[in-house]
């Protein structure tokens, strides 16, 4: 870490943000170096997990500024979770890094461009989508008039991840499931981002569902699940979302709460931690968390293999449901069970595609990087169809694709890859 050192003087002892028994959990043996995409990318050691958590144990001790440099090397990190999957120890590495962030938002004074992006963007538009169709309104006008040349350089960039074919496509607050024999009662979780730029997936998905055998309730009052908050530094926000969802949906009786974006997954998980210190809300976050599960989890196999795909398809890894949740093996069995041979796995999976949440807006050129190395990877497998689980990486491929001239490789949901595939079928 001396090249972040040099560049910092000393400073008084801050206040405590970090729990300094889970950080001395990491015996700096670098296993988690070899997953983590910003180490594979850079070979900075200062960029990888153990390099991180020690800065953020030099932070916390007052030995090391809040400055560009040193926000620089945690502000990279994509929490993804790789390394917190490939560590012997168990360090949870997620857990340093969102109160690590929590502090930085709160004491570190960041550049107009980046206040601006990460407030108006992160904070007050992409949680609220009513707000997110206001927002993009004048992109959809760009479009139409085919004036994108004339926009700045990097607001091209960051457009272009806004899907063409957006659709809006409402959901009833409640879908009977259409077998008699039901297997139960599912509260759904309609998404933010999903509910604005994929709305025939929450379509798609609530149909499987309903062929499954389930009832599916989505409450009109739901809100922002807190992914982006906790994510991006803001935990009292996440919170605020947490307390609400859970009042919503406490009240309709549910066996299962099902979300289709893995993202919003892993922090619905994890209301039982984020609540763990409100006593009035402890033991609510988590029953609540223990009823959540990805729409993968819930889906049932095929009893008979269809192998309805008539070209290869891969299956790309979204790190929140492959890290934290641990779940890689469900989607692929449901692939496996339409596509047979026609399956092809996607070298180097785990590795992040450079979406993770708000990433590729706050920090476009490791995103860039990543991306290209994802594409390069899709490429190689000869798939004409990429399957994954979570909105941002599909806008994240989808666009690495066009740039690589290759946007006649579709990239789908997997809700919505099945739905198509298996018709009433389920």
């Amino acid at each position: 870490m001396s090249s972040i050192q040099q560049t910092n003087s000393r400073q008084s002892r801050p206040e405590v943000f970090l729990d300094e028994r889970t950080a001395l959990t990491c015996i700096h043996c670098g296993l988690c170096m070899a997953s983590c995409p910003t180490f594979l990318e850079t070979g900075n050691e200062n960029l990888s997990p153990r390099g991180r958590i020690y800065l953020m144990r030099q932070i916390q001790g007052g030995r090391i500024a809040l400055s560009a440099p040193s926000t620089r090397a945690i502000d990279l990190c994509l929490g993804c979770l790789a390394c917190q999957t490939a560590c012997p120890g168990g360090v949870s590495y997620g857990e340093l890094l969102e109160t690590t962030r929590d502090f930085v938002e709160h004491h570190y004074r960041r550049s107009l461009f980046q206040t601006l992006l990460r407030r108006a963007l992160v904070e007050q538009i992409f949680p609220y989508p009513w707000r997110m169709r206001l927002a993009l309104l004048p992109l959809k006008i760009v479009r139409a008039l085919r004036l994108e040349s004339l926009m700045p350089k990097f607001v091209r960039d960051a457009t272009s991840l806004v899907p063409t074919d957006m659709r809006t496509e409402a959901v009833p607050e409640f879908s009977p499931a259409q077998i008699t024999e039901k297997r139960g009662r599912i509260g759904f979780i309609a998404g933010c981002v999903q509910s604005v730029m994929f709305g025939p997936t929450n379509a798609a998905s609530i149909r499987l569902l309903n062929r499954a055998g389930y009832d599916v309730i989505t409450p009109s009052g739901q809100g922002c699940c807190g992914a982006l908050y906790s994510h991006s530094g803001h935990l009292e926000k996440a919170r605020a979302c947490a307390r609400h969802n859970i009042a919503i949906f406490e009240r309709l009786g549910l066996d299962q709460i099902v979300i289709n974006a893995a993202g919003c997954g892993s922090t619905l998980k994890e209301y039982g931690h984020l609540l763990k210190d409100d006593p009035k809300w402890a033991d609510r976050a988590k029953a609540f968390a223990a009823k959540v599960r990805d729409l993968v989890e819930v889906l049932p196999i095929p009893q008979s293999a269809i192998r309805n795909s008539q070209c290869l398809v891969t299956y790309h890894d979204a790190c929140h449901l492959a890290n934290p949740q641990g779940i890689r093996q469900q989607p692929r069995a449901l692939l496996k069970a339409v596509c047979g041979d026609r399956f092809v796995e996607l070298p180097e999976t785990e590795i992040c595609c450079g979406s993770a949440g708000s990433y590729n807006l706050t920090q476009p050129a490791m995103a860039t990087q990543l991306q290209q190395r994802k594409t390069s990877n899709i490429l190689k497998t000869g798939a004409k169809i990429v399957v994954t689980t979570n909105p941002g990486c599909i806008l994240q491929i989808r666009a690495g694709l066009v740039k690589a001239g290759r946007a006649d490789i579709e990239v789908l949901h997997i809700a919505n890859f099945l739905d198509r595939a298996l018709g009433d079928r389920l």
